[in-house]
């Protein structure tokens, strides 16, 4: 008999579901560029919307894990800076199995996670709405409310409700980025003393954004490229 709440050692991991429903998104999915400071690990997500006539709208997303020293991850600068509640679940071992995917993802939070960092969004119908400038608006907006909350509203309670941070004032419409390889218009934020933002438009429909730690930016090329 197994206890409640207790995952059998064969568990199927959910993680290779999700990797799966990436291939609804009738665009490609984009991440960053490969490099050695990053490791995409297939921590995805897809979020969509619909009716009878299929689906309005889908987003993806791709998580990394950072490297701040790649050539030699035993380093203990390359440890996440965690709280000890964080630490602690990390430590502690359960007396039964796991999945070696539990384990994988449990042992995975020791290291910094670039959380959501890149998005793909793609509109049945485009509007204003799905414009690059109010996507990475809202990308940001959604970074700052779940990665940064304490920094921006350190004497507030989680149930607080809070004006945006960032909004479309603060977007450079001027920006360049570069898209498999070629150099595209774009729009970023960077007004934002926690976090860089930086997206653009796909000719053929959708768009690509990303969410980048500014701590953390001179250790990454931020380039999109279509993800394998």
């Amino acid at each position: 008999m197994r206890a409640a709440g207790i995952l059998p050692e064969d568990a199927p991991d959910p993680g290779a579901e999700l990797v799966e429903s990436l291939k609804l998104m009738p665009i490609p999915v984009m991440g960053l560029m490969p490099q050695p400071a990053l490791e995409d690990w297939d921590a995805v997500g897809l979020s969509y919307s619909g009716g009878e006539v299929g689906y309005s709208e889908m987003t993806a997303s791709i998580t990394y894990t950072l490297w701040r020293n790649p050539d030699d991850r035993s380093d203990p600068v390359n440890l996440a800076d965690l709280d000890e509640t964080t630490r602690r679940s990390i430590e502690e071992v359960p007396p039964w199995p796991r999945p070696p995917w539990l384990i994988e993802y449990v042992e995975r939070l020791r290291y910094p996670q670039l959380w959501e960092a890149v998005r793909t969004t793609w509109h049945r119908n485009p509007s204003e709405r799905s414009s690059v400038r109010n996507l990475l608006v809202d990308h940001v907006n959604h970074i700052l409310m779940n990665q940064y909350r304490e920094e921006l509203w350190p004497d507030g309670n989680p149930w607080d409700q809070h004006a945006p941070a960032v909004t479309g004032r603060m977007v450079n419409g001027q920006a360049r980025t570069v898209v498999n390889g070629i150099d595209v218009p774009g729009a970023e934020v960077d007004t934002d003393p926690f976090v860089y933002g930086i997206g653009a438009q796909f000719p053929g429909g959708g768009v690509v954004t990303a969410v980048l730690p500014r701590a953390e930016l001179k250790r990454i090329q931020v380039q999109f490229t279509t993800r394998s």
